[in-house]
């Protein structure tokens, strides 16, 4: 509770910090109840720091909005899909809403509402245009909360229907932006509790649901796609979140691994820093090649190569949506219905590499050449 406190009252480190401690487990745990629990909380916590929602019924809104409704409306001119701000949900998760909305609404214009980052994965799409709403992942609870009033004004349109995959630009459908009746919410992390379905497979069980479009698919379309071939890319980047990646010398090995089997490798240097200090060391163990660019162009990369190796993240998803065989390394997961959740699926199949707390790097090379063997 000192902590909540905290970050109401201003202070930017106890905002930054009830994120990752407060509202992923919350989130990654895919349980309904846990889902209430952040609802009943953080409804409290965002009408105390935005004086515009104190007099809102928050609770309330958001149980009409989570229950699951065929659209049935008169067609919008404008459909907005919402960014889920992380690149890897944004390819797992909302390119289908895209492509569901694509194929739904032919004559509508298709807005893709987040960070520009992001939306370079479907700026080749000639159907899907931009428009940027930036958002503070690491800022303070103010700083993201300031989102809310621009994102508001951006998409409270008559003629606009609103489209939002749990996204954290409305801080997962608590914050209103428009009226109800144009806005559709997927509450991910609760819709199909009954079972261990990847979210892949619960989108596009929801936007059939909603939309009624049953072959809507994960997708990239970003503007360079002529890019060099090369015999599996690797992704060794975790975020921020060190509990993704396995002990020393697992990543040099794995290259060394890989050199065995392929000819060209490219590795991502990730977003710099540490991770592309790592990403050349490595590299430079196997003969590899270090790729150092937008995540697009990366991306690009992933989708035309032989296959793709990595940490459970944004590559592994968008392997999975371009056909690619991939083996997924997963560590650091909360519980297993996260693993479940969050596994890449798609055509060519995955191959998921679990690591447990136990684990030695030795124990998860094996798993890893196993895997390898089996694509």
């Amino acid at each position: 509770m000192e902590l909540i406190e905290r970050a109401i009252a201003g202070d930017a480190e106890a905002g930054r910090v009830i994120f990752p401690r407060i509202v992923e487990p919350l989130a990654d745990s895919f349980e309904p109840d846990m889902c209430n629990v952040y609802v009943g909380v953080f409804a409290c916590i965002f009408g105390r720091v935005l004086p515009e929602l104190a007099g809102q019924n928050l609770i309330e809104r958001f149980e009409r909005v989570r229950a699951p409704r065929r659209f049935d409306g008169r067609d919008p001119a404008r459909v907005f899909v919402l960014s889920r701000v992380t690149l890897g949900a944004d390819v797992a998760v909302t390119s289908i809403v895209l492509d569901a909305a694509k194929k739904r609404f032919p004559g509508a214009e298709i807005v893709f509402a987040g960070p520009r980052k992001n939306f370079e994965l479907f700026a080749g799409d000639e159907r899907v245009r931009h428009i940027e709403v930036p958002y503070a992942r690491s800022g303070s609870l103010q700083d993201r909360l300031a989102t809310w009033p621009l994102l508001r004004e951006a998409l409270d349109h008559e003629d606009a229907l609103v489209i939002d995959p749990d996204s954290r630009l409305t801080q997962l459908g608590l914050l209103p932006v428009c009226a109800e009746e144009r806005y559709l919410f997927y509450e991910s992390r609760a819709y199909g509790a009954d079972g261990d379905d990847s979210l892949g497979d619960l989108t596009k069980r929801w936007v059939a649901e909603t939309l009624g479009v049953d072959d809507a698919c994960a997708y990239i379309r970003p503007p360079d796609q002529r890019v060099e071939h090369f015999d599996v890319t690797v992704s060794l980047g975790v975020g921020e979140n060190q509990d993704k990646r396995v002990p020393d010398p697992f990543e040099a090995e794995l290259l060394r691994a890989l050199a065995e089997r392929f000819g060209k490798i490219l590795v991502d240097s990730g977003q710099g820093g540490e991770e592309a200090r790592r990403a050349r060391a490595v590299a430079e163990t196997a003969g590899a090649t270090v790729f150092s660019g937008s995540f697009a162009t990366f991306a690009a990369h992933i989708a035309c190569g032989g296959a793709f190796v990595g940490y459970d993240s944004a590559g592994g998803h968008v392997a999975a949506a371009t056909g690619v065989p991939l083996v997924s390394v997963f560590a650091g997961y909360l519980c297993e219905r996260t693993l479940q959740r969050w596994r890449p699926t798609g055509p060519a199949g995955a191959q998921i590499v679990r690591v447990d707390e136990s684990d030695t790097h030795e124990i998860v090379l094996a798993r890893v050449r196993q895997a390898l063997t089996n694509l």
